[in-house]
């Protein structure tokens, strides 16, 4: 019986692919159906749950486990610690001058736990995303002939999620 180098070969290869393919879906198809979660609550309720910003928190720290090391993940709850203080700092400034609150708790916990995913350096990306999706929305609400002030509430979960999902593809796309 005569065997192909070739076909072996091939087939090795084959499977090593399907595996880096599943270990970037599983946990981005995760993700992805945590951050809609994440949406329609905030979208039906005004709040998203901790539950979920657990959720969120802990499949990032299991991927960098699983792709890195478990120091990445150390470095990783540190930065997001630092990043959730840093906007619960800058969520109670704005409350106390202008006494409206203008981020919720349940959006400065997404930011720390979203931080485990795309670092401290993908944070300002993940907020541009989603401010300008934030704004074309109120745009097309003013545009459809809602009437828009300044006191007008829209969850901010939804488009915080948008950006948590599109930040490392930009991430990858601009190397």
């Amino acid at each position: 019986m005569r065997h192909d180098v070739r076909t072996r070969y091939t087939c090795h290869v084959t499977m090593h692919i399907g595996y880096e393919a599943l270990y970037f879906l599983a946990p981005y198809g995760a993700l992805y159906v945590l951050c809609c979660a994440v949406a329609l609550i905030d979208l039906r309720h005004g709040i998203i749950p901790d539950w979920l910003n657990l959720a969120v928190a802990a499949l990032g720290l299991a991927n960098l486990v699983v792709t890195e090391c478990a120091a990445a993940s150390v470095s990783a709850i540190v930065m997001a610690c630092l990043v959730g203080v840093l906007f619960w700092l800058l969520q109670r400034l704005y409350f106390r001058l202008r006494h409206v609150s203008g981020l919720g708790l349940g959006d400065v916990k997404f930011l720390a736990a979203a931080t485990i995913w795309v670092g401290v350096a993908g944070v300002p990306t993940l907020l541009l995303i989603a401010a300008v999706a934030a704004l074309s929305v109120a745009g097309g609400l003013q545009l459809a002939g809602h009437e828009m002030k300044r006191r007008t509430s829209i969850p901010f979960g939804p488009f915080l999620a948008l950006g948590l999902i599109a930040t490392p593809a930009v991430q990858s796309w601009l190397g």
